[in-house]
């Protein structure tokens, strides 16, 4: 769970979910939204995979990013607890 709160620290890594969020995406069609180096944009998109917030398909060449709903739901349930 430290991983899913730490993913979710970060601007750029909120951004992305939000991306995926509309849609799935490869790793440089997320790339190319962001003012970075691609290296930066694949260790952001390690640490959502890491946390469980992505999930990544290997299409031919490319790979393609999805969000993970799964785990969103996992954190709700928990966070009802504590209403």
């Amino acid at each position: 769970m430290n991983t899913f709160f730490k993913a979710l620290n970060d601007p750029t890594r909120r951004e992305i979910l939000e991306l995926l969020n509309k849609g799935d995406l490869t790793a440089g069609e997320i790339a190319g939204r962001f003012n970075m180096t691609k290296p930066s944009i694949s260790h952001h998109l390690d640490l959502l995979k890491q946390a469980g917030l992505v999930v990544c398909v290997k299409e031919g060449q490319f790979q393609k990013y999805s969000i993970n709903t799964t785990i969103f739901d996992e954190i709700v349930t928990w966070m009802m607890h504590f209403k």
